[in-house]
């Protein structure tokens, strides 16, 4: 008998579904598996703000290193998580159907964002999120959250914030969607590049492994991320930029908006087109070079400046 296939994941309830759902469908095609639980140093530091400290790569690293040193044969990773750039000797071999890629506001008290009143407080590490919420509604304060789902919710019961925002995906799939207030829509904001899709990363040479995975592949959902993603690489984007894009596909024709704003939401770019499907990534790209021609370059030229690098 073939030894299970070992997935690497974060130790943190969303992570260990995304890789129980990766295991859950392997399992359907008769391919055992067993989790490798690692932990991060986006983990660990829990008092600071991921921009802060080197951004989203941080949940990351150790699963690749973790596949690099022979300990898992695949890595799952919340699509919005991951870089543009791959180890040597890594790639992303699959990406999974999205799930609602919205963000939630969550409130025990208010309804909607409109509702808000003066100084209300509300949530969130995501300055994607907080440009687009102080652009629309500079009255708000703005306040960091971080931890995993269960312990944003709780800080919210335990009356620290007003309101915060999650991924509607996450809440989906921990299923804690009863605990959505409102779903944000796009024209009110616009979610993080690949929201609410699943990758799976492995070794490149790993020919078995790569194609059992590749069955669990959905088309579809990678044409939309590839645009997305091509749009933030070609702006050298990361959490630590307010930098927002959603596409649409629509049989053959994909169409998708793009933003990028200050944290405080004083200046916004905004741009969209559209292209057939097998152009994702030139897509992506073009709407970078129109964001970046209104003057987005200077946005996250600062943003990098401010930001410690990590390795």
């Amino acid at each position: 008998m073939p030894q299970p296939l070992r997935i690497a994941t974060r130790k943190s309830p969303l992570a260990i579904w995304q890789a129980e759902e990766v295991q859950r469908r392997l399992g359907a095609m008769g391919v055992a598996s067993e989790l490798v639980r690692m932990t991060t140093r986006g983990d660990e530091i829990l008092d600071t703000p991921l921009a802060k400290i080197g951004g989203k790569g941080l949940f990351v690293k150790e699963l690749q290193r973790g596949m690099l040193e022979g300990r898992a044969d695949l890595a799952v990773h919340s699509m919005k998580d991951l870089g543009a750039e791959f180890p040597a000797g890594l790639h992303l071999a699959a990406i999974l159907a999205r799930e609602n890629p919205h963000d939630a506001l969550v409130s025990n008290h208010f309804q909607s964002l409109d509702e808000l009143p003066q100084g209300a407080r509300v949530g969130t590490c995501s300055l994607r999120r907080q440009c687009q919420l102080m652009e629309k509604y500079p009255h708000l304060q703005m306040l960091d959250l971080r931890g995993n789902v269960n312990t944003r919710l709780a800080k919210l019961d335990n009356g620290e914030f007003d309101a915060i925002i999650l991924a509607a995906a996450g809440l989906i799939r921990l299923e804690l969607q009863h605990r959505i207030t409102a779903e944000l829509p796009t024209t009110t904001m616009l979610p993080a590049c690949a929201q609410g899709a699943i990758g799976i990363e492995c070794k490149s040479d790993d020919v078995t492994t790569n194609e059992i995975v590749r069955a669990l592949h959905h088309s579809q959902t990678a044409s939309r991320v590839a645009a997305e993603r091509s749009l933030n690489a070609r702006l050298g984007g990361s959490c630590q930029t307010p930098i927002a894009a959603f596409s649409e596909l629509k049989g053959n024709t994909l169409a998708m908006r793009a933003l990028v704003g200050t944290a405080d939401g004083k200046t916004v770019y905004r741009a969209d087109g559209s292209d057939h499907a097998d152009n994702a990534t030139a897509l992506g790209a073009a709407l970078a070079d129109k964001l970046l021609a209104m003057g987005a370059q200077a946005i996250i030229a600062d943003l990098a400046l401010a930001t410690p690098r990590t390795t």
